[in-house]
This record gives C-alpha cells, structure tokens and sequence, in this order.
C-alpha cells in the first residue's frame, strides 16, 4: 500500500481544546452557553442555505415561466417535441450518457445561441423527457400532424446537425435518421440533400476538397455534373422550401437556422453557376 501524507489535524481539536478551556473558567453552565451558541449558529447556516436555494429555485422558475410566456404555442412545441425526438434518439441504445445529455444541451447553447433563461427552461425540459416513455412513434405522428412540411424539414436539419456533433455517427443512427424523415413524409430528395451535406463535411474534416464542386452539389441535393437546368430547378425548389418566412412562427433561433441554410444554397448556386 503506497504512503499517504496524514492530514493536518480539522477544527475538532481546537474546539475540544476551547471547550476545556471555558470549562475550567466558567464551569459547566459556560460550557453549555458555548455548545448552545455552536448549535444555533449551525443551524441558522442550515437555514440560510434552505433559503438561499429555495430563493434561487424560485428565481429559476420565474425566469422559465416568463420566457415560455413571452413565446408562441407554436415555438414551444416545437421545442419540446424537438428535444422528446433528440432524448429518444439518444435512449435507443438502451441508456442515455451524460455525454449525450452534455450534447444537446450545447447543441441548444451554441448552435441555437440560446440565452441563460432559454438553457433553465431546455434543461428542464430535457429532465422531463428523460423521465417519460413516450416512444418516438407517437412524437413524430404528433409532429407530423401539428407542423407543415418547411418546419419538418428543419427539425430533420437539426437531427442531422446534432449527430454530427458527435466524433463518430453510426449507421444505425443514420438508418434512424432516415427512418424518421420517412416517418415526417419528407422527400427522398430532401433527405438526401440534408444528409449528402453532413456526410461530406464529415469526410472532409478541415481540409479544402479536392473538388469544390462537389460540395455544392451535395448542398443542392445533385449529383456531380448535373446540368445548368437541373441545377436551376434545385435551387428554385430548396429556396421556397426553406425561406426564412415560413417558419418564423416557430421563432428566431428557428428563423436563423433558415437562413443559414438560404444561404448554403445561394452560395452553392452561385458557385455552380459561375462554373
């Protein structure tokens, strides 16, 4: 058994010490008054911290509660049934890691940029489909039904971008993927082209390609060497499908994501289009 340094004896002995003292000066009645004040003071700490935590609870839930009131219905279920899709995603191997959890939340911190009030309401929001068993069926036949085709895309946008976060993507979370876009009636098409995106950028981890052109392919959803026509009608096709102004009302963080997609295909056409 290797050596430990022996710690540097605690507050106990010099209280014993003290407490002997004040025994020998002032008897027994000193020494109560001494132990009393210990236990009063012990317990006004107990109670501070009660208070404090219960303040700042409180605090938390207030901050939750005005953020979810300032937004749409529409925004809030969507957000919920996002992270009940992303917690499903995660639990399909049998268990969910605090590293998936870690995951999304960042996913929601930076990708979203949500603010401090949005991550209290995600986190709690992530607790309670961690604990319910709803199984993802059920979750995406309500999305299904409750969201119009744009906002379907953008959540299929986000499923990709968040397993993407990860070093390694599996084939069964592809297959998962691809299963839920097909769930959603979302196009072989625009799964592809979502999908086409990320396993490219994946392929090509911060190196410029060999072929620019392909990646702008990928982005339009074509194959490399499609002609000016077909690469027109994918590019008027993606951009009415993801125009910011038809999922506004799912709020800006959402807005933002379809934009940025706006303006991989603007970039992609132009690029294609000068070629």
């Amino acid at each position: 058994m290797p050596y430990q340094q022996h710690k540097q004896p605690g507050c106990g002995c010099c209280l014993l010490i003290v407490g002997l003292i004040i025994l020998l000066t002032g008897g027994a009645p000193a020494l109560l008054n001494f132990v009393g004040a210990l236990i009063f003071s012990g317990l006004a700490g107990v109670l501070i911290f009660i208070a404090f935590f219960w303040g700042f609870s409180y605090w938390v839930r207030k901050k939750v509660s005005s953020y979810e009131a300032s937004q749409s219905e529409s925004h809030n279920r969507f957000v919920w049934l996002l992270i009940q899709i992303l917690i499903n995603i995660a639990k399909f191997d049998g268990k969910i890691t605090k590293e998936e959890i870690t995951t999304i939340q960042r996913f929601f911190q930076y990708n979203l940029h949500y603010s401090q009030a949005q991550m209290f309401w995600v986190k709690d929001l992530i607790k309670e489909a961690v604990a319910t068993t709803q199984p993802l069926d059920s979750l995406l036949q309500e999305f299904r039904t409750t969201f119009a085709y744009e906002p379907r895309l953008i959540l299929l946008e986000l499923v990709y971008q968040i397993l993407y976060t990860k070093s390694e993507v599996s084939e069964t979370e592809l297959g998962m993927a691809r299963n839920i876009a097909a769930y959603l009636q979302i196009s072989a098409y625009d799964q592809r082209t979502i999908e086409a995106k990320y396993m490219y950028r994946r392929q090509q981890p911060g190196a410029a390609p060999r072929d620019s052109s392909a990646q702008y392919y990928a982005v339009l959803g074509l194959e490399p060497g499609a002609d000016m026509e077909t690469i027109k009608k994918a590019y008027r096709t993606l951009s009415m499908k993801y125009h910011p102004d038809k999922v506004v009302h799912l709020g800006e963080e959402f807005r933002r994501v379809a934009e940025e997609k706006m303006k991989e295909i603007n970039v992609a056409y132009e690029y294609l289009q000068k070629r």
